[in-house]
């Protein structure tokens, strides 16, 4: 099982939100948005921020970091380790049976991941068998197009994509290419940009938390 930080509401949960950081970063990183979401004080979502493993990262000379996967290439396409984000896919799936294990049902399950996070959250959550609440993909690509198999409990899905518009990292066309092929597939994303580079803003937290409440129906 991953470590995590856990942020438990003031009540008892009825709802999860499961986030994945980026490359390089920690569990820790989107812990201080939570306040920031404008979510009902009694709103009973618990917050699942798990630590990625460190592994070396070809891209950054073989360094050991924090990683969901290795990347190879940064191409357009994306040059990845398959093996090794179905291994980090298998290990979110694991959080999300604690959640049903605590009670929590798969209806009531938000995923959600920035960059490298998201890429782990678009394969977990359109190949999971159980429908969930919804999928936040933040600065991030559809790394696993041609490999994932979608589950027949994803094909409602909702899933919220937002980018920066300025993003050097991971430019807005993969994200745009990440919209155009879930629509192909028989999804229908919505899709925001932000004047941003790779990272949040204000704007974008708010229509997160805007998302949470919809999907979850909370105040």
């Amino acid at each position: 099982m991953l470590n995590c930080e856990v942020v438990e509401p003031k009540g008892a949960a009825d709802a999860a939100v499961i986030w994945l950081h980026g490359l390089g970063a920690s569990g820790h990183d989107f812990v201080p948005v939570i306040p920031h979401l404008g979510l009902p004080e009694n709103h009973g979502v618990r917050f699942v921020f798990p630590h990625a493993p460190e592994i070396p990262v070809t891209i950054n000379g073989g360094m050991v970091m924090p990683a969901w996967y290795d990347i190879f290439a940064m191409s357009i396409e994306r040059e990845i380790d398959l093996v090794q984000i179905e291994s980090s896919s298998a290990a979110v799936r694991e959080l999300i049976q604690r959640e049903l294990d605590a009670g929590i049902a798969s209806e009531r399950i938000v995923l959600a991941g920035f960059s490298q996070g998201g890429a782990v959250a678009y394969h977990t959550a359109l190949s999971y068998p159980k429908p969930l609440a919804g999928l936040l993909t933040l600065s991030t690509y559809f790394a696993t197009a041609k490999e994932v198999t979608l589950s027949e409990a994803s094909k409602t899905l909702a899933i919220h994509i937002f980018h920066g518009s300025q993003d050097p990292m991971v430019p807005e066309t993969m994200g745009h290419t990440a919209n155009q092929i879930l629509q192909s597939m028989g999804f229908n994303p919505k899709y925001r940009s932000y004047p941003m580079q790779h990272e949040v803003c204000v704007e974008e937290i708010v229509d997160i938390g805007n998302s949470l409440k919809a999907w979850l129906q909370l105040g």
